[in-house]
């Protein structure tokens, strides 16, 4: 079993940065890929941004590209997104997510484990 916990949510103001971590926990995580997926009020969770496991390769939606980074911590199993000139349309729940290969996370197939998700709310 594998334990995601996010961090690092708050309000902020439209331009504004926000950092989110995740840390993993549990059975053999430093290789699995990670990822983040958001949910906004009454929207489908969508997919945000992934990362393999050597933090080699990285994805993003379109919607995303150019303002969001993520990156792999010091320790493998931790991953961060740094998110600048965010917009309103960003407020939603962002949940980490932990699978075995990068291509699991992007299509949210296979098995993968979640966090709890942490809320970031973009005031215009």
């Amino acid at each position: 079993q594998v334990q995601l916990v996010e961090s690092g949510g708050g309000l902020v103001q439209a331009g504004g940065s926000l950092r989110l971590s995740c840390a993993a926990s549990g059975r053999t995580c430093s290789n699995y890929a990670m990822g983040w997926f958001r949910q906004a009020p009454g929207k489908e969770r969508e997919f945000v941004s992934a990362i393999n496991w050597t933090g080699g390769n990285t994805y993003y939606a379109d919607s995303v590209k150019g303002r969001f980074t993520i990156s792999r911590g010091n320790v493998k199993n931790t991953v961060n997104l740094q998110m600048n000139s965010l917009k309103p349309e960003d407020t939603a729940v962002y949940y980490c997510a932990a699978g075995l290969d990068s291509r699991s996370v992007r299509t949210n197939s296979g098995r993968l484990y979640w966090g709890k998700g942490t809320l970031v709310t973009v005031s215009s």
